[in-house]
């Protein structure tokens, strides 16, 4: 079977290019390696780890993904739907320090370019202000009186239907097309996936219109290779696709092919590619990846009065200093499971020391510990802390023996040890009377970890300086593109999801309508 494109991935790039591109006539086949979920599929809680985490050697085929590299810990989502299964639904634009930077910076003038397709996007994503606050949001308002930041506290806009609770509607969002909703019930559970129809992810929006118009998504498979017919694949591309978990392959044909597997998708496979069907890639496949400089620490308080579940799982942000912000993240009541890989959080240069300084705390206040690993309802009393930041610091992924690895680029790698962030915890661990705790890749070894991992395949005005251009078109091959998280060209400091959501309307935008044929004209008897 031929398609005019085949799409990779089927999270925010995918999806918004599946549904620009059928509108404008192209036959259009999604390969998604994840699995296709309902409300009724999603776990109630994060025990149930059969239903929530991808680890398909172990044929766990949920949509939670957890990925460990020796500078990073990188958490993200698979599935039809992508990131948006699993994302905290923030959705905000970044500031304007990340349109001027990065690989990007002198292709145009690019907060002015996305501005228009924001809009579109925020329209489709269905984005609305958090109108109710939990505790741990409250908690964060006591915090930014405390450090003098009172005016850059605020509610979050997030991917939320806010309608009745319990009552379903038909579509608000798309004239009455789009399926039909429930208003949110602010149990927290948005990060389990969403079980009560009310959070805006992408098979209730752009995947849903798309596959309603025409196209074919294809779950629980997956791209392993993309061969070029032609000279740089002017005769289009054959894809090799393998069933998730499987062996058996198929071969199919497509005119055009678009990379939207997100980092740990589409550039391993680039990387692999580089090396096998497609050796004219540029050299920078792999290069500036960015975190975020993220720091995830856990508050469990010891406060019985107050359960920390309750809310939309991130409801508020206060802007720290003009390069920094803190959001609390929760999780819905009984969803514990992260208790099991929590240490004290500390800080130092070497193994040895801190472990001495695992070891001190566990000694020295051993009644508070206990409190916090054996406490009854861990999600109940745990309020998550997302610490981000803009500065800049850049790793690369490149192929080992046992598979990607990653190495430092520029500036320091990433560090779990962030002064601000564990002084920030500590302030709101006194407002909520909780101790803060950090996984021990951190702890121990000094692993950051980030839900935000972007770059590998960015922007240039060359192949000398990217690995493609601003209309995400790879260089070297025709009708080849890069539109997801890798194609990120510069640190947001952000959630990227509604960034990724505009770039993808952008680089739809810029690809013309199919060309109809022409019917031969008949011939005019005299």
């Amino acid at each position: 079977m031929e398609y005019d494109f085949i799409i990779m991935g089927s999270g925010f790039g995918g999806s918004v290019s599946a549904l620009r591109l059928v509108r404008k006539g192209y036959k259009v086949l999604v390969v998604e390696q994840g699995r296709r979920f309902t409300e009724n599929d999603f776990p109630k809680r994060n025990w149930n780890l059969k239903k929530w985490l991808w680890v398909p050697g172990l044929r766990f085929y949920g949509f939670f993904r957890i990925a460990l590299f020796r500078h990073i810990t990188v958490l993200a989502g698979t599935g039809v739907g992508g990131g948006s299964l699993v994302y905290a639904n923030t959705l905000p634009v970044p500031k304007t320090d990340f349109f001027k930077t990065g690989s990007w910076k002198n292709l145009m003038d690019w907060e002015k370019e996305l501005a228009p397709y924001y809009k579109i996007a925020s329209d489709m994503l269905g984005v609305a202000q958090n109108p109710k606050f939990g505790p741990g949001d409250y908690a964060l308002g006591q915090l930014a009186d405390l450090i003098g930041k009172k005016d850059q506290f605020s509610a979050t806009h997030v991917a939320v239907f806010f309608g009745e609770p319990e009552v379903k509607v038909a579509d608000p969002y798309f004239n009455g097309s789009g399926p039909e909703r429930e208003g949110c019930r602010f149990c927290g559970g948005c990060m389990v996936g969403c079980r009560y129809n009310a959070k805006n992810t992408l098979d209730k929006n752009y995947l849903y219109m798309a596959e309603k118009e025409g196209v074919t998504v294809m779950a629980s498979s997956r791209v392993i290779s993309v061969i070029p017919m032609g000279k740089h694949g002017n005769q289009g591309y054959d894809i090799i696709i393998r069933r998730t978990g499987g062996f058996r392959t198929i071969k199919l044909h497509t005119r055009a092919f678009i990379f939207s597997g997100g980092v740990l998708g589409s550039v391993p496979l680039l990387l692999k590619l580089k090396k096998t069907t497609l050796p004219d890639l540029s050299d920078l496949i792999g290069a500036h990846v960015r975190t975020n400089n993220e720091a995830l620490i856990g508050v469990v308080s010891s406060d019985k009065t107050k359960k920390f579940s309750e809310g939309i799982a991130i409801g508020s942000i206060v802007n720290t200093d003009e390069f920094s912000h803190l959001e609390p993240v929760r999780y819905p009541s009984g969803s514990g499971f992260w208790r099991l890989l929590m240490a004290p959080m500390i800080s130092g240069k070497t193994l040895i020391g801190r472990i001495l300084r695992i070891l001190g705390d566990l000694m020295l206040h051993p009644v508070a510990n206990a409190k916090v690993y054996f406490t009854r309802n861990w999600a109940d009393r745990t309020q998550i802390l997302l610490f981000m930041q803009t500065r800049d610091s850049t790793l690369n992924l490149k192929r080992g023996l046992f598979g990607v690895r990653t190495g430092v680029e520029q500036g320091s790698a990433p560090s779990a040890f962030i002064p601000e962030a564990q002084d920030l915890a500590r302030k709101y661990a006194g407002i909520i009377n909780g101790k803060p705790l950090v996984l021990p890749t951190e702890s121990l070894f000094g692993i950051p970890t980030t839900a935000h991992i972007l770059g590998g395949a960015c922007m240039g005005d060359s192949r000398e300086t990217g690995v493609i251009n601003s209309d995400h078109r790879v260089f070297g091959y025709e009708n080849l593109y890069v539109i997801d998280g890798s194609a990120i060209s510069a640190n947001p400091g952000v959630n990227p999801s509604l960034t990724i959501t505009a770039l993808a309307e952008r680089a739809a935008d810029r690809i013309a309508a199919k060309m109809k044929k022409q019917e031969p004209a008949k011939e005019i008897k005299q």
